[in-house]
């Protein structure tokens, strides 16, 4: 089992900033890809942000030039700065981990129970 825990979400007017951070504990022998999803009400579930163990990093087209994704995989924490917010990020984000629990297994995904950023005009 493989638990995530969010932080870092809250209120912010339009244009000022937040940083998500998401720590992963449990059975945890090797990560692969981390990343961020986020979900508005009445929308489905969207890609937000993917950083693999390479760092090489992949960004919705909404959010380029303005979220940056990092992790610290000693760690095992994925981070997201977001600047210059927008009313239309509000959203539930939600992180993810692909893991592995030993050298045999195969990786699965996990979810993060999801953290609420509201953007004011």
């Amino acid at each position: 089992q493989v638990h995530l825990v969010e932080s870092g979400g809250g209120l912010v007017q339009a244009g000022g900033s937040l940083r998500l951070s998401c720590a992963a504990s449990g059975s945890i022998f090797s990560v692969n890809t981390m990343g961020w999803y986020r979900q508005a009400p009445g929308k489905q579930r969207e890609f937000v942000a993917l950083i693999d163990s390479a760092e090489i990093t992949n960004y919705a087209d909404s959010v380029k030039g303005r979220f940056t994704i990092s992790r610290d995989s000693a760690k095992n924490t994925v981070y997201l700065q977001m600047n210059s917010l927008k009313p239309e990020d509000t959203a539930v984000y939600y992180c993810i981990i692909d893991s592995k629990s030993s050298y045999y297994s195969t990786f699965s995904r996990s979810w993060g129970q999801g953290t609420q950023v509201t953007v004011s005009s």
